[in-house]
């Protein structure tokens, strides 16, 4: 098994390793090679600490000061001073984000801890590139402030400042819940507009890209949404689904392999391939749903271009699985604009999850175009809310097998008696980091596989 290309050897001391690791600065991932685990023990079973481990190495655990509830924006930043900070989006009020320097992964330090301005705004999206932050703000309710994006500059960690606003608040709008921003410029995301009148109030949110080049003064420069869901659309507003979430954004992935190209998923409306050769004007390429039959909200859509293959993932929304299946799928994307679903990454009887908390697909590691990032088309790392971090060899991408588990104990007051992994992001050095969706905090592991 295969982590990737240009294979680069481990060291044989894993310890010694990290500890080297930790004092080099940022560089391009070398894809290193994964050898297959000596013994397949199952992945089910707790060991005497309660912890689920199959394959990964926990290097530490971080509460977070009592504020854990995590949301699904991750980002490494190298700061100018050479400490490695990962910023972290929390999953709701009363906290916005936090710094946590991870230049010791076993050492895990909080080292900026930001509040939100009121209870009825979350920030669960954020991104960094170089020494800008881009953070994104949703109301609880239309017609609330702040919703929109935030810039700030963390050159100095403990100390971000504020250096530009882009507002989406309006008569009509949550403003923003998720964005992307990797190459300075631009910043993909997500989100509402005070102009933008849904035929169904839930499908408020849809794709704007916004021109950051600037960062005092962002400027909207395109949008996209899917046909039907605004008012005066040619076409009639699209079926609900049974659960019904909206057909809405959600992920906007651009990537520099294809920067003409924004992967976008759309919740209850599948995903759509967008051509942005012409930022002001988005084109539909190509789409691609599995609902019906399945149950919507797909949430993230990673291309492995170099293999014709496109990594698809729904999120699983519902407590005790009333929403199974929520899966990983893989697509031949050799054709884009003939999507073809081949295979799902395999997950244990959900029966064992069902009875508390959510357990199904959420995100994947999404080989983000930064020097910080994981570069890797072999492997496929994942949350699953109480099902844990797992991971995957796709080599064969019709045949995916798992080749790893993590499900740590709840942490004490968690509200569903288990925990809820929501996100997953992998460093250059592959430390993998994974939070909790409600008060966890944060994981730091590594891939011992």
């Amino acid at each position: 098994m295969k982590r990737g290309k240009k294979v680069a050897k481990k060291p044989a001391a894993k310890k010694k390793a990290v500890k080297k690791v930790v004092k080099t600065k940022a560089k391009k991932t070398a894809k290193s090679s994964v050898k297959k685990p000596a013994v397949k023990r199952s992945a089910s079973q707790a060991g005497a600490n309660g912890v689920v481990n199959w394959n990964f190495k926990p290097l530490s655990h971080h509460l977070l000061g009592g504020f854990g509830g995590m949301g699904e924006g991750m980002s490494v930043q190298i700061a100018p001073d050479g400490r490695r900070i990962l910023w972290l989006a929390h999953e709701s009020a009363p906290k916005n984000f936090t710094a946590v320097d991870v230049s010791d992964p076993r050492k895990p330090k909080v080292v900026c801890q930001t509040a939100l301005p009121h209870a009825d705004v979350r920030s669960n999206s954020l991104e960094t590139c170089g020494n800008i932050m881009a953070v994104a703000y949703q109301t609880k309710q239309k017609n609330m402030k702040p919703a929109g994006m935030e810039l700030f500059d963390i050159s100095k960690p403990e100390n971000p400042k504020s250096i530009g606003f882009f507002d989406c608040s309006g008569e009509h709008s949550r403003g923003v819940h998720q964005l992307w921003f990797c190459d300075g410029e631009y910043v993909h995301m997500a989100s509402s507009s005070p102009d933008f009148i849904p035929t169904h109030p839930q499908d408020d949110q849809f794709y704007r890209c916004i021109d950051v080049r600037n960062p005092s003064k962002p400027v909207e420069v395109g949008r996209w949404h899917m046909p039907g869901t605004k008012q005066g659309d040619n076409v009639p507003p699209p079926p609900r689904h049974p659960l019904d979430k909206g057909y809405r954004a959600h992920n906007c992935n651009v990537y520099p392999q294809r920067p003409d190209r924004c992967y976008l998923a759309y919740i209850d409306g599948g995903m759509h391939v967008l051509d942005i050769s012409d930022k002001s004007n988005p084109k539909r390429i190509s789409s691609w749903t599995n609902s019906p039959p399945y149950s919507g909200f797909m949430h993230t859509v990673v291309p492995l271009f170099d293999r014709g293959l496109m990594l698809v993932t729904d999120e699983s929304t519902e407590n005790n699985a009333k929403d199974w299946p929520k899966l990983v799928w893989i697509l031949d994307a050799r054709d884009e604009t003939n999507l073809v679903p081949i295979a799902t990454c395999p997950l244990p009887d959900h029966k064992a999850y069902a009875s508390r908390g959510r357990f199904g697909a959420h995100n994947i590691h999404e080989n983000v175009p930064l020097p910080t990032c994981w570069q890797n088309d072999q492997i496929v790392l994942g949350t699953f809310f109480n099902g844990g971090l797992r991971a995957y060899d796709i080599s064969n991408p019709y045949r995916p097998e798992a080749v790893a588990t993590f499900v740590p104990p709840p942490a004490p007051g968690a509200p569903t008696g288990t925990t809820q992994i929501n996100d997953v992001f992998v460093d250059e050095r592959e430390v993998v980091y994974c939070v909790d969706r409600h008060i966890g905090g944060l994981y730091c592991l590594e891939m011992d596989f």
